[in-house]
């Protein structure tokens, strides 16, 4: 087929199943957004290409597709640079279309000029510039291969002005072929083998689920495996919803902010079978006495985590999609009754989890965050996303709100992206339009991306945006509280911004709650109305987020609050 390099790049994205994408125009790809309007292609048009991006990576999280973002050169692509950076950190799969001025202009210092190629090379899997447009159908092919398999991540495409524009014979290729990459992660079975006979020996196993489980959808096997096991299940903050809340068993999430016992089951182990997660530092605290009792397995597929941060005894390196079936089948084979084994170290795990649950102190009619979740949580059904933005509330969500199925409960996790809730709770509603989308976000967060209220209105998103409403950047406030005496140098906010009016002004309607009464009495109809909302709530400016591991210290060195 005779076509330019634009139309070549909507008709590969046809050919990779893409049905939406998410960008903003400008000059060096205005050939590009003139064959979107020439073929109707969905494109949502962000306030910001931060929008742009965050909303891909949402969708990407909601729906296991590869998010698709278009951007123009210079800003427009450098604008982009915050968002591959959250999706790298959290492996999440998104093909990012940036333009670049023309090939006779590249290295000139000309206008809207960025090295695109050199400055997203650190922050993804993988990166081109393409200055001849019969490169640009195998280019397309291969990002989105990369972009989805193995371990996934973001690849950007800088693509010359001029490529957009030059007219060639098109054809899309079938196969791909990458010298030292074949997408293909299957490897020792002897590993699991191994991790069986372990687990034979073992009095006290746990399992420790990471986001790599949400993100190859292996939710359902390792429901099995947990089954099989039954053993206790604690899991990192992005790997909430691989096991329901209500499973018997689940500790709730570990790690900074995680759960009483989780953080003391973690500790006390003999056996901890970490699967998908890459031992971030929020997850260890004090490195050196994470998981002291235990022998640690890790199920990982990028050879380059393996004794990274943490030193694994046994290690099965491969994909999940082909670990954990073998691993359910192994256990099925080896005639062992796992669970009657481990049933009185479960039993003890969960009256743990029963004496020391997430909670907070009622204060008259003070709104505390813990009740407002909670009040959420039940007001919503078990198919509703939960988003978060980053700080006291993203933790407080993570603690109170019932996550029941895989790739329900998004957030920025390795980066901690503030910003990043409002246009990802876009993508993931626009990904699953069935879906009921709920975005926790705080006063300092919502600022930082709130342009897009403007784009929830413009396509009718059914979003409810919830501010947990405290006047102060509420972690870096806790902080300050806590180890620099008081000193809220830089994070008090003045409170002179009103959300509602905010919203309001972007075609958004608000309310705004100040009594705890109100959550009996009013944020149920608040919830229950058709189309977005944003409802602001007023906090306690003092209240923190609590049990907390402090910096440096193990585990089960915990404030739990009061005088513990």
């Amino acid at each position: 087929m005779k076509m330019n390099g634009a139309q070549a790049v909507l008709e590969s994205l046809k050919r990779e199943g893409v049905d939406v994408v998410f960008g903003y125009p400008g000059g060096a790809v205005l050939t590009l957004y003139d064959a979107v309007y020439r073929n109707q292609f969905r494109h949502v048009l962000t306030g910001h290409e931060q929008g742009a991006i965050h909303a891909a990576d949402g969708y990407a999280r909601a729906t296991g597709k590869v998010g698709v973002v278009f951007a123009t050169s210079g800003p427009g692509a450098t604008n982009l640079v915050t968002g591959i950076a959250t999706a790298c950190t959290d492996s999440v799969p998104l093909v990012c279309f940036t333009g670049q001025v023309a090939n006779p202009y590249i290295g000139k210092d000309s206008f809207q000029e960025a090295d695109v190629f050199g400055i997203t090379t650190p922050i993804t899997k993988h990166n081109y510039l393409v200055k001849d447009v019969h490169d640009l159908p195998r280019v397309i092919k291969e990002a989105f291969f990369i972009a989805r398999t193995g371990r996934p991540g973001p690849v950007v495409i800088d693509v010359a002005k001029d490529v957009f524009d030059t007219e060639f014979d098109y054809e899309y290729p079938e196969t791909v072929h990458l010298r030292g990459y074949s997408g293909d992660y299957t490897g020792d079975e002897a590993e699991i083998d191994e991790v069986v006979a372990a687990l034979q020996q073992a009095k006290k196993p746990l399992l420790f689920v990471g986001g790599g489980v949400n993100g190859s959808d292996t939710s359902p096997i390792l429901r099995d495996i947990a089954d099989l096991l039954g053993a206790p299940v604690t899991c990192t903050l992005l790997g909430l919803g691989t096991v329901r809340a209500d499973a018997p068993g689940f500790l709730g999430f570990a790690g900074m902010h995680g759960s009483y016992a989780a953080n003391m089951c973690i500790q006390s182990c003999d056996l901890l079978l970490c699967i998908g997660m890459r031992f971030s530092d929020r997850v260890t605290g004090k490195v050196s006495e994470f998981a002291p009792h235990a022998k640690i397995v890790h199920f990982e597929l990028d050879r380059a985590e393996i004794n990274k941060n943490v030193q694994a005894d046994y290690r099965v390196l491969g994909d999940l999609r082909w670990s954990l079936p073998l691993l359910a089948e192994k256990l099925k084979a080896a005639g062992d009754d796992f669970a009657g084994r481990f049933r009185s170290w479960r039993d003890y795990t969960a009256k743990i989890a029963a004496e020391h649950p997430f909670t907070y102190q009622p204060d008259g009619e003070a709104i505390k965050p813990g009740a407002l979740i909670m009040k959420l949580s039940e007001l919503a059904d078990e198919d509703t996303i939960a988003v978060t933005d980053v700080g006291q509330h993203q933790m407080w969500a993570a603690q109170f709100f019932k996550t029941y199925k895989p790739r329900h409960f998004l957030t920025s996790g390795g980066q901690g992206t503030m910003g990043y809730g409002l246009p990802a709770s876009m993508g993931a509603k626009i990904g699953c339009p069935d879906s009921h989308v709920i975005l926790f976000t705080g006063d300092g967060s919502i600022m930082m991306c709130c342009q897009e209220f403007a784009t929830i209105a413009d396509n009718d998103l059914d979003i409810k945006v919830v501010v947990l409403h405290n006047s102060i950047l509420g972690m870096v406030g806790q902080w300050q509280r806590l180890f620099y005496h008081h000193h809220y140098s830089q994070s008090e906010l003045k409170g002179h911004t009103d959300f509602v009016k905010l919203a309001e002004a972007m075609g958004v309607p608000g309310a705004r709650l100040t009594k705890a009464s109100e959550l009996d009495t009013r944020l149920p109809e608040l919830m229950a109305h058709k189309g977005p909302m944003l409802i602001d709530v007023m906090i306690p400016e003092e209240e923190d987020v609590l049990p907390m591991v402090p910096g440096g210290k193990r585990l089960d060195q915990m404030v739990l609050g009061g005088n513990d």
